[in-house]
């Protein structure tokens, strides 16, 4: 529920933005400001926003809270700014090393309609967020009781004083917390709807010394409570992941190489048998994969689409492996998420060049020549189904006044990037991958004419080899999945990204086993349609990933309003796909070189 107008009017310098792309500076990491007893220190004012719902954020002075004259804002950079951080200079006179005791702030008079906006904004839990010196600060607007069932009480009061708590070492500000404590809210109930409420803020400020030399030497999670702390190491899903992968890939290797070595023998040794025969005598008297070996490599319908999900699915298999390389090296701050939206805007647009290498390479090879119509359908796989998500969540944020919606001059920037960075790699990837491409290594000649496929079972569908392909490798994630959303639409703070690395790690690996014990079982049905159905099978881990987001937002959360509910299942329909682009690009060069490996290995006329 939106309890907030439109905010005061107020421009932002967002000029900064152009050099800040991919380097946003993230609070609590760097520019650490040397200071002298007596300087100023600049307390900023953030947002606001319900405390179930992360994504749902609102400018700070959205609010009817003390606020200057001429509000003049932060430069932020790009990861802030898509964080939804709109920081603005704030009232609070704060000097390094000097204690104040509840000074007056402001003097405020509200009228009911104010008032009642600060009792929704309550009720809803709304969290306030500060920035001093680039270390955030928490905590809750005000205070909301329930009580008793017969009779019921329901008292709701605002925090009209707060405490400030600073730690510095030699000059340096080290730590900064806020808090309520031996403070009484004042009531918001019993106002008339003609009668004015006289508000008194104030505020204190104590300072202390600590040992701690750095920022980074405090225990992580550390940021006076107010947000779980950080997410331990989860060894019991660590160990059910690892048994399980070793479990199916022992299975596959060993059962699939029994059965391959068994046909391969029993292939050869029927070839050489019946050497003396013609070739209609040997087909009339064989079955399984081998017969159809002048059909496997026939080329597939949709041939440009096909390339283009390659394309992109290997684009994106080098961004999620690059982004969580630079979260192992300590790129990233681990409090924030402002500097990995940074990161994949930035890597999304360099390996833009990878997608459209892949996609016109292998689209020459299997002897397509629209490739320029391949370049735009592999450009705008991705692009158009982000633009028209990202249209219809930012207007809803826009209509609802949230910080989350991006304003026009960082949309231009975004859009600049991908017209003057991505496209053109892309086109240029295409260039190179077409001019290198050589003629597809089929080990087997294609006839002319297709070979009748055979009834084939249920169990041999497309719709159970994409259950089984799907859902094997989410049962490999399913666990670490829960924490990944906990971090991303919920509080906690994720820094196992040496266990998300083995994670991903296992996912591929799976999905390639998988890949490669269905497509063999299609052969030996004598069915050699394998090429989408390798990319369907494997792929359809995203749409189980979209329905556990499902079952995330119903019983493991406690996420509500349009705004967020918005946001929370336009983002997720947009995982599973790239979850599906990623895992069907695998599962597709998987089964391609299997296959590739058993018709080599077989004696052919």
């Amino acid at each position: 529920m939106t309890v907030l107008g439109h905010p005061r009017s107020w421009s932002c310098r967002w000029l900064p933005l152009l050099l800040l792309l991919g380097t946003g500076r993230e609070p609590g990491v760097e520019g650490v400001t040397h200071y002298k007893a007596g300087d100023p220190v600049i307390l900023y004012v953030n947002k606001v926003g319900p405390y179930h719902n992360p994504q749902e954020t609102y400018h700070y002075y959205q609010l009817p809270v003390c606020c200057p004259e001429k509000i003049r804002h932060k430069s932020l950079s790009l990861g802030e700014v898509l964080d939804g951080d709109r920081m603005a200079e704030s009232l609070y006179e704060i000097r390094f090393r000097e204690n104040v005791e509840k000074r007056i702030l402001c003097h405020m008079q509200l009228n009911s309609a104010q008032v009642e906006q600060l009792r929704q904004a309550i009720e809803e839990l709304y969290y306030f967020e500060f920035v001093v010196d680039d270390l955030p600060i928490r905590g809750f607007v005000g205070y909301m009781e329930e009580s008793g069932f017969l009779p019921h009480s329901h008292k709701i009061g605002l925090w009209t004083h707060l405490d400030f708590h600073l730690e510095f070492h030699g000059d340096r500000i080290i730590f900064a917390n806020v808090s309520v404590r031996d403070v009484k809210p004042h009531s918001l109930d019993g106002l008339r709807p003609d009668e004015f409420l006289g508000l008194t803020h104030t505020y204190s400020v104590h300072w202390s010394e600590t040992s701690v030399e750095r920022r980074s030497d405090r225990r992580r999670g550390d940021d006076g409570g107010f947000f779980p702390r950080t997410l331990e190491i989860h060894w019991l899903s660590i160990i059910n992941s690892m048994v399980l992968v070793f479990l199916l890939v022992g299975f596959v290797a060993v059962i699939l190489m029994r059965v391959l070595r068994n046909d391969l023998a029993r292939y050869n040794l029927d070839e050489e048998t019946t050497s003396g025969g013609s070739g209609d005598d040997f087909d009339q008297g064989d079955n399984g994969w081998k017969i159809i070996h002048t059909d496997v490599f026939r080329f597939p319908p949709y041939r440009g689409l096909l390339c283009a999900v390659l394309g992109v699915g290997a684009q994106f298999l080098a961004l999620g492996t690059g982004i969580i390389v630079m979260a192992l090296l300590g790129m990233f701050n681990v409090h924030r998420h402002g500097a990995i939206n940074s990161a994949a805007i930035l890597l999304y647009a360099l390996t833009c060049c990878i997608s459209g290498y892949v996609s016109s390479h292998f689209y020459r090879q299997i002897g397509g020549e629209r490739w320029v119509w391949n370049i735009i359908l592999t450009t705008s796989l991705f692009s158009v189904p982000f633009f028209l998500t990202w249209s219809v969540v930012n207007s809803v944020h826009w209509a609802n006044g949230s910080t989350q919606a991006l304003p026009a001059t960082t949309i231009l920037l975004l859009l600049t990037v991908w017209l003057l960075v991505g496209f053109p790699l892309t086109v240029i990837g295409g260039i190179f991958g077409k001019n290198n491409a050589s003629l597809f290594d089929a080990p087997c000649r294609t006839k002319n004419i297709a070979r009748e496929i055979p009834p084939q079972p249920w169990y041999k569908s497309t719709l159970i080899h994409m259950t089984v392909g799907g859902f094997l490798p989410f049962s490999a994630i399913s666990v670490e999945l829960y924490y990944i959303f906990a971090t991303v639409w919920g509080r906690e703070q994720y820094t196992l990204y040496g266990i998300l690395f083995f994670v991903f790690a296992i996912l591929l690996s799976v999905g390639a086993c998988i890949s490669i014990a269905l497509t063999y079982f299609q052969l030996s049905g004598e069915d050699y349609r394998w090429w989408w159905r390798s990319v369907l099978s494997v792929g359809s881990t995203g749409l189980f990933i979209f329905l556990y987001s499902v079952f995330y937002y119903a019983r493991r959360s406690n996420m509500s309003g349009v705004v967020q509910t918005v946001e929370f299942f336009g983002y997720s329909l947009l995982t599973g796909y790239v979850f599906f682009l990623m895992l069907g690009t695998i599962s597709f060069f998987s089964s391609l070189k299997f296959i590739r490996y058993i018709y080599v290995n077989l004696k052919m006329d």
